[in-house]
């Protein structure tokens, strides 16, 4: 079977950086561990801005600069870089909160299953997860609910049912949580 990992955003920033999110931080080890277990592509989105971030609309609603390209805060976390340590990863750059670009390599690679683990769930893998719909419907798609992180737990189960809603398969990698 031919399928991708798209691991979204897991970059130090909205873990332990500028927008230190606790959840995010909880999924680490899960999803370190997932990403060693998994047998096929891997992808990672990489929120990415740029010095002018607080004069972008984002910026202004969100007056807070994080995941500035080439900055600590930008990188993947250290353990999830790690666990992908050896592995042939593609990494692409976003400066919104979905990826044309994510979606279109998808389609061109012809994939038969698409899954989707990271932060934020409420923002940036939903945005993901929808835009790449848009382009492959035909394509199934997963997203791991217990290996991504919302703003709040609140946000974080909204997101999942309106994934739920346009036909995503949401799962959980450990049983129980």
């Amino acid at each position: 079977m031919n399928k991708l990992l798209v691991i979204v955003d897991m970059q130090k920033d909205f873990i332990d950086g500028s927008l230190a999110n606790k959840d995010a931080k909880a999924i680490v080890p899960d999803l370190c561990k997932f990403i060693k277990e998994w047998d096929g592509d891997i992808t990672c989105t990489l929120d990415t801005h740029h010095d002018d971030y607080l004069d972008t609309q984002e910026g202004k609603n969100l007056p807070i600069k994080h995941c500035i390209k080439l900055t600590e805060g930008w990188l993947i976390d250290k353990d999830i870089r790690e666990a992908l340590a050896g592995r042939d990863v593609n990494i692409i750059e976003k400066e919104t909160f979905g990826s044309w670009d994510l979606a279109d390599r998808i389609n061109w690679k012809g994939y038969d299953e698409v899954v989707f683990v990271g932060t934020c769930t409420d923002i940036c893998v939903i945005s993901n997860v929808l835009t790449v719909k848009a382009i492959n419907r035909e394509t199934p798609l997963v997203v791991y609910a217990d290996l991504c992180a919302g703003l709040t737990p609140e946000k974080h189960e909204a997101a999942l049912e309106v994934m739920k809603s346009c036909q995503v398969d949401v799962r959980y990698y450990t049983e129980g949580k």
